[in-house]
């Protein structure tokens, strides 16, 4: 046989496998987190409270590109100017900036900790020019 035709055979049997009942992507090697090198920001999806102070982040409509929706609360609505997660080594990454009355471009910079399912980092709180340490935990 030619060269190009076991590779396809080999291409179109590589191809079934992965459709067999019983063959999982756990078994494979590969999660619901990293498949092909794409990550699934999509774990970030929810309600985040920060302890400290019931200020309330929600992410939803999170995309493979790291877009996503999100809302701010304090209690009220507090306007959100954009909200981007990325990958950096091996952390994911939130960006998020606030652009509101009495929140001129306050900034959260989180890093998911898959540990404790948290968001740790700082608020950059505009108006007082004042950098703080904090964290969001899941609301359930």
């Amino acid at each position: 046989m030619s060269q190009r035709i076991i590779f396809l055979i080999i291409f179109f049997a590589t191809g079934v496998l992965c459709f067999l009942p019983g063959v999982s992507l756990a078994e494979s090697g590969q999660t619901n987190k990293n498949i092909s090198g794409v990550v699934d920001f999509r774990q970030l999806e929810g309600q985040w409270v920060r302890p400290d102070g019931g200020y309330v982040l929600e992410l939803r409509n999170i995309k493979r590109d790291g877009s996503a929706v999100a809302s701010y609360f304090n209690p009220r609505s507090i306007k959100v100017f954009s909200a981007k997660i990325s990958r950096q080594d091996n952390h994911i990454i939130l960006f998020v900036e606030l652009r509101d009355v009495n929140y001129p471009g306050s900034i959260y910079n989180l890093i998911y900790d898959e540990d404790t399912d948290r968001l740790k980092g700082t608020y950059l709180q505009a108006m007082e020019k004042r950098t703080f340490n904090i964290e969001f935990i899941r609301m359930q």
